[in-house]
């Protein structure tokens, strides 16, 4: 069986290549975001908003799509607009790994927890036959680190993220590369 452990290296090319056509225009949204918003790096919590817009499957993770995905979307928009959480305009980086501040040609590179999100992402879709990992991969990924940006949002917005831990099958968060925000 593969570790669930992912590298603390910096997610690159090499990562984003590895994820289908859907979740790539999701990352570039979340990228786009991140960069509108004045942000050096995209975080969970750009990623969790792009995966919120774009993928209905997710919707149903959280109970059916109910009054919860309004209440996320509702987060993230008051952060997009400098409203909202405590970490705004912050890093979101502990300091464990080293975080990619930018990529060639400005464009915002990855906080250390979206990087370990999205290498999660690639592995959960290996483990389950596929080649290129799928929204759902990603989502499990973010909701994979306890302490991420992205599941404090989960979390406020009322989501039991130890239960949608257990459904994903990343409840063993542990061994995830948790790092403190």
């Amino acid at each position: 069986m593969q570790s669930s452990t992912p590298s603390s290296e910096p997610t690159g090319p090499g990562a984003e290549e590895q994820v289908s056509d859907a979740l790539a225009i999701m990352i570039d949204t979340a990228r786009r975001r991140a960069a509108r918003d004045g942000d050096r790096q995209i975080d969970t919590a750009h990623l969790l908003h792009s995966l919120l817009e774009s993928d209905r499957d997710i919707w149903e993770l959280l109970e059916g799509g109910g009054p919860q995905v309004g209440k996320l979307l509702g987060y993230l928009v008051q952060r997009s607009i400098g409203y909202g959480l405590t970490w705004q305009s912050r890093l979101e980086d502990s300091g464990a790994v080293p975080a990619v501040s930018e990529q060639p040609g400005g464009l915002p590179g990855w906080s250390p927890a979206a990087a370990a999100a999205l290498e999660l992402a690639v592995e959960r879709a290996r483990r389950h036959g596929r080649a290129n990992a799928e929204g759902v991969d990603l989502f499990a990924g973010v909701v994979a680190d306890e302490e991420c940006r992205g599941v404090e949002v989960l979390r406020r917005a009322g989501v039991d993220t130890g239960v949608l831990a257990v459904r994903l099958g990343v409840a063993d968060r542990s061994a995830c590369g948790n790092q403190g925000r």
